[in-house]
């Protein structure tokens, strides 16, 4: 006969809400949520709470939004005498002390398909490096970012026109579901078992920059038009077309031959889109989107600069 566990949630984007949400209509009790504090947001820069705290609120769990998570928050959890404490994308590495804490340890639900894309932007790594496929994985937490052994995963292909708005959306779905089957047979008495992580194929997923949201037409254009996608819906690509710096929000690459012009060149500019030399093939710009404007198709924005065209 099941019993019903005592759980704690940790996290703070929208991923990790359906999972949330599948844990609040099970038979498990969530004490508590963990997530980021507010942070300013917005051209206002004005507090706003984190999705996950927004859906805790709204379910009446108590949340709790440390900067830290020192001595007082392992005594905070150690009162609390969970069974298991469950974390999506939260945002803090868990200390020793507090992966101590839950009878049945600390679980992780990934984006990825691990070792592969450890690390902080796992969907948009994989999405840039023209990743075929990718998924989510649930492992119990240890020292180390996102080492620890893999209890079970599910596989998701990436899609031509997928951005990581896109991809993330389905995997926190996906995900949602691989987690609650495991809660509910831990609840049921069968402690999952778990595989090492393997050696080999390790990547990590760096964290995204604004830095680089300004792509460089030396580079291939496929890997230019993977990062437009990669880059939704943050820092978004950026490029600088006849003088002016725009936001590209879609593109595709073509092949070319070699020569057609430098790197940057304006080769074509029509209603089909607007055709740029890089290093290697061609990018054709879709759809952009000028300083403080809306998001335009290419045949738009050429409507506002005619010299462009040819």
């Amino acid at each position: 006969m099941a019993e019903s566990l005592r759980l704690v949630f940790a996290g703070t984007p929208a991923f990790a809400v359906p999972s949330l949400r599948r844990l609040l209509a099970g038979p498990n009790r969530v004490l508590a949520v963990y997530t980021q504090p507010d942070r300013p947001a917005g051209r206002g820069r004005r507090l706003r709470a984190s999705p996950v705290k927004e859906a805790a609120l709204a379910a009446g769990i108590e949340v709790r939004e440390p900067e830290r998570l020192g001595e007082a928050e392992v005594a905070a959890l150690s009162a609390l005498a969970p069974d298991l404490m469950v974390v999506v994308a939260y945002g803090l590495i868990l200390p020793s002390p507090i992966l101590a804490v839950p009878r049945f340890g600390c679980w992780n639900l990934h984006a990825s398909l691990l070792p592969r894309w450890r690390g902080a932007a796992p969907v948009a790594r994989a999405i840039e490096a023209g990743d075929a496929e990718t998924g989510v994985c649930l492992m119990q937490m240890e020292r180390g970012l996102d080492t620890g052994p893999v209890i079970a995963c599910r596989r998701e292909p990436i899609l031509p026109t997928d951005t990581t708005a896109t991809l993330e959306a389905r995997l926190a779905e996906i995900g949602a579901e691989l987690l609650a089957e495991h809660v509910e047979k831990l609840a049921a008495g069968a402690v999952p078992a778990s595989q090492p992580q393997p050696q080999e194929g390790v990547r990590y997923a760096r964290k995204l920059s604004k830095e680089e949201a300004l792509l460089d037409p030396r580079e291939p254009a496929a890997l230019l038009a993977r990062r437009v996608r990669a880059f939704q819906p943050w820092p978004v690509a950026e490029i600088e077309l006849g003088g002016e710096r725009v936001r590209v929000l879609e593109a595709v690459a073509l092949p070319a031959e070699p020569g057609l012009g430098e790197p940057g060149t304006i080769l074509a500019a029509s209603g089909e889109g607007i055709d740029l030399a890089c290093g290697s093939g061609v990018l054709r710009i879709l759809a952009l989107q000028r300083p403080g404007g809306r998001v335009l198709s290419a045949a738009d924005y050429l409507n506002g600069r005619p010299r462009l065209r040819r």
